[in-house]
């Protein structure tokens, strides 16, 4: 982000800035913008901008900008800070679970926390002004299964169906649980290909979580052509598949497993459609 205008205030630099499309500041921005200024008059001028709610602190030296037009919630939507602030952070991510599957037009239930991707060392999650943004951590950020939109204030990356849809089993309790989780699939695989099932995601997800889908596809969302899809890029990866529970938490004992997924059929599966 480069300054090439001189700015006489704190509020009229951020004026400046939303008049440019950006949303957000860095401590060390503000510092190339006023280098005159002291330490002591930055930290004034930023609490008298803090007091006003035109703009709100989200991360240790970074700064959103509060546009009239967002000062009722007193925060902005993610999808026009979340590139730029994880730039700033020198962070690959990606948007993921409930809030991707929206963008993919899964929105039967409109998600009221938002959870973001990104890599090591773990990130802990922020609330402000309700609202709530979530980090998973992962060794890898797979920029093959991921896709760019266009917002207002730039772009943001998100997880593709496919890889959508196997966050959602793999982190289904994060998600509402895994009821919630088959409602929204049912939605989302719409948005699937059945060559979706690929070595890169083959190579980046669980082979249980991959398992989990693979059976929900199959018997409870009675969608074939991607199950078997799905079953036969597992057989070609020479994957190995062990038994394990539809329900993680959940005892074991006494239930029967499906001979062609391996999953323990623990718990009862309820679409609410």
């Amino acid at each position: 982000m480069s300054f090439v205008r001189t700015h006489n205030s704190l509020e009229n630099w951020t004026s400046y800035l939303l008049a440019q499309g950006k949303y957000a500041f860095a401590l060390h921005q503000l510092r190339s913008a006023f280098p005159a200024q002291s330490a002591a008059a930055n930290k004034s001028a930023l609490k008298r901008l803090v007091d006003k709610e035109q703009i709100i602190s989200i991360h240790k030296g970074y700064y959103l900008i509060i546009p009239p037009q967002y000062r009722s919630k007193g925060v902005l939507p993610p999808a026009l800070f979340l590139d730029a602030f994880m730039k700033e952070l020198h962070r690959p991510y990606y948007l993921a679970m409930l809030n991707a599957a929206a963008y993919h037009g899964a929105s039967h239930q409109q998600p009221q926390e938002f959870f973001i991707v990104t890599c090591f060392p773990v990130m802990r999650s922020m609330k402000k002004k309700g609202l709530k943004l979530n980090y998973i951590s992962k060794k890898d950020i797979p920029e093959k299964l991921l896709d760019t939109r266009k917002t207002e204030s730039g772009y943001l990356k998100i997880s593709n169906p496919v890889l959508t849809a196997t966050d959602l089993i793999q982190y289904n309790k994060r998600a509402g649980g895994i009821n919630r989780v088959v409602t929204v699939l049912a939605e989302l695989v719409e948005s699937i290909q059945p060559d979706a099932f690929d070595k890169d995601l083959l190579q980046q997800v669980p082979v249980t979580a991959l398992q989990r889908l693979g059976y929900l596809l199959d018997k409870k969302l009675d969608n074939q052509p991607l199950a078997n899809a799905l079953f036969g890029a597992i057989e070609k990866n020479k994957s190995v598949l062990f038994r394990i529970p539809l329900k993680a938490s959940a005892p074991v004992k006494g239930f029967a497993a499906d001979e062609r997924w391996k999953v323990i059929v623990n718990t009862e599966i309820e679409i609410d459609l």
